[in-house]
């Protein structure tokens, strides 16, 4: 596989296969709005998806991220999706990725703009050993997601991720006097009478509870008819959807270096960003372009993979899903579609 030719486009994006050290390479420096992803983590057991062991993690990922704070602009972020782990053969929780958090800060010059929790409400109990069996442990549902910035003010707009009003709210806006008294609480916070107003939404906190569980998204559907696996450590598209409405506008450029099945990408070009993704399996980032395929042909579908993973493509119409625009991919396509050297 050329790495500067993409295995396929759409309206917003390029998708490529390779190893993300020699990706990050080709790009500009201060070009990249967002860099969000998710890693192999540090599991104990290795996965077919091809997880470090946890004594070779953190040095092997601080390498990206001194690339990430190279192509990052001065008012960009790098969000960093990571579960948590045990020790081996210990109920004992590892502290790899708060290493991760105080290394990239100390070594790397990032800074911490904030830090935030997924909770996965579906995730299945585990480590079976402390959870299951002996039952002495909780179930992992939450991972630690890290905002990092590169300088001290990086873009952001709360506007953009805004909730909607709980039922008490409401009725707080509608008869603000009734439920409320401006003044100073025992805790020093002192509430004027513009708490009352409404401001089109309820600030989300840095608690994000997003469900895991999809069972019948086209993406599963289309690797049930071309019979292969789905990739095994996805994360929902409304993850990074949040963080790309919450710190880009729309044609900024965000890259996933780990793309998998690539749900950065979708979310991108639904949120009209353009986006790179980066995967070093051929196999999972063939099967991700079933995301952008405007079409319930089960002949088209299956042809499209196979010749996405045979790397023949070079006239292989895709279809954004956006406008129903058909694009198809040149060999004159390069990295420096976007931003490469």
């Amino acid at each position: 596989m050329q790495t500067n030719i993409p295995l396929y486009h759409t309206e917003f994006g390029r998708a490529f296969v390779g190893d993300s050290l020699e990706l990050l390479d080709r790009l500009k420096e201060n070009s990249i709005n967002l860099v969000i992803t998710s890693p192999p983590f540090a599991l104990l057991r290795e996965k077919e998806y091809g997880n470090k062991p946890q004594e070779e993690y953190i040095d092997w990922l601080i390498q990206f991220a001194a690339r990430i704070k190279n192509v990052l602009t001065g008012d960009g972020s790098f969000v960093l999706d990571l579960g948590g782990s045990y020790e081996r053969g210990k109920p004992i929780r590892s502290l790899y990725n708060y290493r991760i958090l105080i290394r990239f800060c100390d070594e790397l010059g990032f800074n911490l703009a904030e830090e935030f929790f997924w909770h996965n409400p579906s995730k299945l109990p585990s480590p079976i050993e402390w959870v299951n069996k002996r039952k002495i442990r909780l179930k992992d549902s939450v991972d630690t997601v890290w905002w990092f910035s590169k300088d001290e003010y990086p873009k952001a707009n709360v506007k953009n991720v805004l909730m909607p009003y709980s039922d008490r709210m409401k009725k707080l806006l509608e008869d603000s006097d009734k439920f409320y008294t401006p003044k100073k609480r025992p805790s020093g916070h002192d509430i004027s009478d513009r708490f009352s107003g409404a401001n089109g939404g309820a600030i989300p906190p840095n608690l994000l509870q997003i469900s895991n569980s999809e069972s019948n998204s086209k993406y599963l559907r289309y690797c049930k008819i071309a019979s292969i696996n789905a990739h095994p450590a996805r994360f929902p598209v409304r993850l990074p959807e949040f963080f790309i409405k919450f710190l880009t506008d729309p044609g900024d450029l965000v890259l996933d270096i780990f793309a998998g099945s690539n749900a950065t990408g979708e979310a991108a070009e639904m949120l009209q960003r353009k986006w790179l993704a980066f995967e070093i399996d051929q196999g999972y980032l063939a099967a991700s372009a079933f995301r952008f395929l405007d079409t319930e042909d089960h002949d088209e579908i299956i042809t499209t993979y196979r010749k996405l993973l045979s790397d023949k493509t070079s006239d292989l119409p895709l279809v954004s899903k956006q406008k129903g625009l058909s694009l198809i991919r040149h060999n004159s396509d390069t990295l420096d579609v976007f931003t490469a050297r």
